[in-house]
């Protein structure tokens, strides 16, 4: 039916645009915090670019998942049924929450590391480590989005 194909395009707008919208405000709150600490000390170019990098990858994740339900799965099609979309829009809305949520923190985590570093203090590896922890979320929500995918197929 039509308006099921409707329901999971929809979830699947949800989760592409959440986790984008997420990774954009993570790595602008990261990059914000390089412009300062690089008037501080711009030898630390690199490290910056790092960690202001790492919020993006959430976006990445809800790309991931359309690629899931489109290529892996073959669920969205005309044929699609009631319960299919309603899994779909479940897991793209939890994909995109849970990806912007944790872009956000993520891009939080890594702009005080920034700052840190801009100080002088060498914490460029405990950022990293420790900025991978929002991170894991975003995977956990990809991979329930596997298993939402597998288990309606």
């Amino acid at each position: 039916m039509d308006i099921n194909l409707l329901i999971a395009y929809i979830g699947i707008g949800l989760m592409i645009a959440l986790s984008g919208i997420g990774s954009a405000y993570g790595v602008s709150i990261a990059g914000n915090a390089s412009i300062g600490a690089l008037k501080k000390d711009s030898t630390k170019f690199g490290n910056f670019l790092v960690l202001t990098a790492l919020p993006g990858t959430q976006g990445l994740y809800g790309f991931a998942g359309y690629f899931m339900f489109q290529s892996i799965f073959s669920i969205l099609t005309p044929e699609i049924t009631s319960i299919q979309a309603a899994a779909v829009f479940a897991g793209g809305m939890a994909m995109g929450l849970v990806g912007l949520f944790s872009s956000i923190r993520q891009g939080q985590v890594c702009a005080n590391g920034i700052a840190s570093i801009g100080q002088g203090h060498d914490v460029f590896g405990n950022t990293l480590i420790l900025a991978v922890f929002p991170e894991l979320y975003a995977i956990v929500a990809l991979a329930g989005v596997f298993l939402i995918g597998s288990a309606v197929v």
